[in-house]
């Protein structure tokens, strides 16, 4: 975990209780505690109401393939070594579509509507990230 040298995310007030329940090994989703639609990324707003009053969930961690890219171009010198690496679209079971990097998945078994779930990359201290497995 020394010498981790990619960008790390700079957690908010909004954003949080998703980095805690991470590192906690759990998906926490951002729902409107008015009109209860699930939101992912977390952000102050609902895009629906527009309320600003939120609750947490606790997520499955499960979806399907929508979509995926294999990148071949470091977006910065601490992914190079990662090279090539895919990222997945989830279309998630609450709804709401998450990105984040696969492990341990051959691309060519990869397919839209395939199976995945979440799992949980420590790679600092105080910093998980989540990749997605198959399920």
């Amino acid at each position: 975990m020394d010498g981790y040298d990619k960008l790390v995310p700079t957690p908010t007030t909004d954003t949080q209780p998703y980095w805690d329940g991470l590192q906690q090994g759990k998906l926490c989703l951002q729902r409107c505690a008015d009109c209860g639609k699930v939101r992912h990324y977390p952000r102050p707003v609902c895009d629906s109401c527009y309320s600003m009053n939120v609750d947490w969930i606790d997520a499955t961690g499960q979806g399907k393939v929508h979509s995926w890219t294999i990148t071949h171009y470091a977006f910065h010198p601490g992914f190079k070594g990662d090279l090539p690496y895919m990222l997945l679209t989830v279309d998630m079971d609450e709804g709401v579509r998450m990105q984040s990097q696969a492990r341990g998945i051959d691309e060519a078994e990869l397919k839209i509507g395939m199976p995945v779930k979440l799992a949980y990359e420590k790679v600092k201290e105080d910093l998980t990230l989540p990749v997605f497995v198959k399920q």
